[in-house]
This record gives C-alpha cells, sequence and structure tokens, in this order.
C-alpha cells in the first residue's frame, strides 16, 4: 500500500483505505456539504479525471508525443497497425473520427464537467479554498483543450449550461481562465502533496499559459511567462533532483522536483502502462514482470541520436544486447536471435520485406520512468505534470526571447545530466535541450508549435498545413452539438 492517505479526500479518490461512508448516511444529499471538511470531498471527482489522460482512455499524452518528432509506433507487420491510429499521429493525417480525436476531447470536457458539478454544489457554502482548487483544475482542463483544440465551448456551470453550447474564441477561454487562476492563488498554499492543486501548480499553470500566449491570443507575454517562472524558483519549495532521473523512480510521490502530478500504483491506482507499450517481448525476463510486453513505441532515431554519449538522461533508452535479470541473453525465437535493440527503424510500417530482428527489434525503447523488478501491467511511477527543471528551461527561453542570456538556469540541467554547458544559447539550442530533458513527459507537440517547428517534415512525415496546429472537433461531438461546426 503506497500513499495518499494524508487528505481526506484522496482517500475517497484513490481507494488506499477505507472511507467512513456513515457520513453520507448521515447526512441527506441535498444537505451534502454542510462544512468545509465534507466540501473538500467535492474536488475528488474533478482530480480522478486527470488518470485517463496518459493512456489511450484518454489520448491526451500519445497526442502530445506521437505528433512530434520524439516518438513512433512502427507497424511491425500486422501489430500496431490497429487502423492506422498511431501511424496517422506520425504523419499528421489524423480526421476528426480518429480515437485520438475523439477520446482527449470527452476525457478532458469530463474534466471540466466534474469541476463544474462541484463548484455549483458548493455554491453559497463558504469555502474560498476548495473553490479555488476547483476553478484552477477547470482552468488546467480548459488549458489542455485551448492547447489541443483552439476555439471550444466555454461552460462554467453543469446546473445552468446550455445543451448545445457555441465554441468561444480561444482568445476568450485564454483569458477566463488566467483570471481564474489569478484569483485562486491567495487561497492556495505551496502543499507539499504533489498530486494536489498547489500555489506552485499555479504558478507554473500561469507561466505556460503565458509562454504560449502568443499561440493562443496572438500577443507574446514573454515577461509575465517569466515571472511566473520566477515565483515558483523565488519561492524556495522545489528544486533539482541531484540525478537526472530520479524525478520518474517509482517511488517518486516526493521528489523535491515535481510540482503537479497524476498519481499512479500498480494495484490501487492503475493505468500506467508505458512500459507495456515500449519493451521487447522477452523484455518481462529482464524485469521479472509475470505479464509479457506489447513490443511497441521506440524514440525517433534522429531524436535518441540528439543525446551524447555521457549524457545521464541516455539511461532512460533500452538499446543493444538485452539480458534476463540472471544474465542471459534473452533470446527472440520468432527472429532466431538473441535480442538486440537498434535505434534504427527501417520504416514505420516495416512489411515482410525486412529480417525479423528489424521488425521486431527496431527503435531505442523508452525506460525514463523506471521499471521496478516485479512490475505488473500498471507501473507505480506518479507521471510529473509540471516539474522544476521545466520551469528552469521556460525560464531560459523568456530571457533568450527578450535579448538576454538564459545560460545559467539552462545549464544547471545540462550539468546535472553530466554534459558541457551552453555559451550564448540560443532558441534552437533551447528547443533541443527541451527535447532531451522533457522527453516523453507530453510536452513535444506544445514546443514544436511554440517555436514554428511543427509543421515541418521529419523522419516518414512531410510538412504539414497550418490545419495541423490543433485537433479538429470529434465528428461525434458535432453529430451531437451542430453548434459545434460554425
Amino acid at each position: 500500500m503506497r500513499r495518499y492517505i494524508a487528505l481526506t479526500l484522496f482517500i475517497s479518490l484513490f481507494a488506499c483505505t477505507n472511507l467512513d461512508e456513515t457520513i453520507y448516511d448521515r447526512i441527506p444529499a441535498d444537505k451534502f456539504p454542510e462544512n468545509a471538511d465534507q466540501a473538500a470531498l467535492k474536488v475528488v471527482p474533478t482530480y480522478k479525471e486527470l488518470a485517463d489522460l496518459i493512456d489511450d482512455a484518454g489520448w491526451w499524452f500519445w497526442s502530445q508525443e506521437v505528433t512530434s518528432d520524439e516518438i513512433v509506433f512502427p507497424v511491425r507487420l500486422t501489430d500496431w497497425e490497429d487502423g492506422g491510429k498511431w501511424y496517422l499521429l506520425h504523419q499528421h493525417k489524423w480526421t476528426n473520427n480518429i480515437d485520438a480525436v475523439n477520446s482527449m476531447w470527452s476525457q478532458i470536457y469530463d474534466g471540466v464537467t466534474e469541476a463544474n458539478r462541484a463548484l455549483d454544489e458548493l455554491e453559497g457554502l463558504n469555502d474560498p479554498t476548495t473553490v479555488a482548487k476547483l476553478k484552477t483544475l477547470r482552468a488546467f482542463y480548459y488549458y489542455l483543450l485551448i492547447d489541443n483544440y483552439g476555439d471550444v465551448p466555454l461552460v462554467t456551470s453543469f446546473t445552468k449550461a446550455d445543451a448545445q453550447p457555441f465554441k468561444a474564441k480561444r482568445k476568450e477561454v485564454y483569458d477566463y481562465i488566467v483570471k481564474d487562476v489569478k484569483d485562486a492563488l491567495p487561497y492556495l498554499e505551496f502543499n507539499t502533496q504533489k498530486f494536489a492543486v498547489s500555489k506552485g501548480m499555479a504558478y507554473t499553470l500561469l507561466a505556460k499559459l503565458y509562454i504560449n500566449s502568443e499561440v493562443y491570443t496572438g500577443k507574446a507575454e514573454w515577461a509575465l511567462a517569466e515571472s511566473y517562472c520566477d515565483s515558483v524558483i523565488n519561492s524556495g519549495v522545489y528544486t533539482l533532483e541531484s540525478e537526472a532521473l530520479a524525478p520518474f523512480k517509482t517511488a517518486n510521490e516526493n521528489s523535491i522536483e515535481n510540482i503537479f502530478t497524476i498519481p499512479f500504483d500498480e494495484k490501487s491506482l492503475p493505468g500506467f502502462r508505458i512500459h507495456m507499450r515500449t519493451l521487447h517481448y522477452q523484455h518481462n525476463l529482464t524485469f521479472d514482470m509475470p505479464v509479457g510486453p506489447w513490443n511497441g513505441f521506440g524514440a525517433v532515431e534522429d531524436h535518441y541520436n540528439s543525446f551524447e554519449n555521457g549524457d545521464e538522461r541516455k539511461k532512460g533508452f533500452l538499446v543493444g544486447p538485452q539480458y534476463a535479470s540472471n544474465g542471459q541473453a534473452l533470446f527472440d525465437q520468432t527472429a532466431g536471435s538473441d535480442v538486440v535493440i537498434n535505434p534504427h527503424i527501417p520504416k514505420l510500417i516495416i512489411d515482410g520485406s525486412y529480417t525479423y530482428e528489424e521488425i521486431r527489434m527496431s527503435a531505442a525503447r523508452v525506460a525514463k520512468f523506471e521499471i521496478k523488478k516485479g512490475a505488473l501491467e500498471s507501473l507505480s511511477n506518479d507521471f510529473p505534470l509540471f516539474r522544476y527543471a521545466d520551469v528552469l528551461l521556460m525560464k531560459a527561453e523568456c530571457m533568450v526571447r527578450q535579448g538576454k542570456n538564459g545560460d545559467s538556469y539552462i545549464n544547471q540541467i545540462r550539468s546535472r545530466a553530466k554534459v558541457s554547458n551552453f555559451t550564448n544559447a540560443s532558441l534552437d539550442m533551447i528547443l533541443a535541450e527541451r527535447g532531451r530533458e522533457m522527453f516523453c513527459e507530453g510536452h513535444r507537440r506544445q514546443d514544436l508549435i511554440r517555436f514554428g517547428k511543427f509543421l515541418n517534415g521529419w523522419w516518414e512525415k512531410q510538412p504539414s498545413l497550418p490545419e495541423r496546429l490543433t485537433f479538429p472537433i470529434p465528428q461525434w461531438a458535432i453529430d451531437a452539438n451542430p453548434n459545434l461546426a460554425k
């Protein structure tokens, strides 16, 4: 049993222990909540919706990574063909009826809906702290919506919502959520629980909104973005871990570097299955896993090669000969050879004209998130949505964009990775460093858009049209509400 018993609201959500349910027997539904302690439980369903963002129930994470120059799911004969839902993302050929587009829209709006429901139920109760947390969480979901879809309906009530709302302009939603977060700040604390809304989380969210303001509104706000990075940095609450991969260890719930996380547990909070999607079929013997991995995604070769030899972050990849926990070489019976992972991927769709070694063993596999011995189908590592290293990189970027030198901030990260310091880092250098440091954390699509690189061509992907800077609203949503097509 892991943690999450510190806050009563998370006990209810994460089922790590039993919550005394007699409170619901004693208080009629129309009288609940009647005080601040009970009101705190209202935030639970809104937190809960975060977990599905990471896997293919909600698709947010994969939509950020597979559309970028970092990660690819090669089709291995018939494995990972899946009607094209993975490779169409990589090639920027998605439609408004593909899994990623469909599921991400509904999952993020589920978070908005739960926040609105709770806020309506708290109306009239004097609990500004819980209201502040809910509005900040709702702002986070809307941040994901405008980042991915652009113009979206701005719905702020559950009971009073229009059944068929029109889209609001991206800037209108942006202005609304910036105000909400700023209004919430006085009621938030620097909470030590990484999975909870805190002042540090709100500062980082504002930094993210302002650093992407030019994309969202047409007006750059580099100075404001930098000021909120400073609010995080000067708080003294967060700092870099001494080891580059420490924020991603199995027991990372108290990492001094992580600011806002999604908690996972292999049994009580399942759903983080990144290792199952990347490891070779035989890697269960490496990690003494009772389940067999699915031999799927890996790093785009050019991205893997962007890491220098000696870069500590490169230890987050599995390449070369692979071994069982007892030291024996892994053997792939289908290929008839030892398992040797090759970073080179011969083609996006690897068909029968290639050898089984190329089909089954290509692409550097991702082990950035520690895979503990005996790992189950779900990992217990918490997923960092916001991390201090990201704040340092944003600070450096904002400085460079304003004609200043950001080396001292970016070099803290490079020094930890044991690579040489930058001198007069340029925006291109910062983008490349963001790719190495923030790899596989759901930031790359947004970064490429902000730096004007998302429409470029890269391996197995032709240059894209500007319409690919956002995802289309799902066809099922338009069918249900024709106003979304306007």
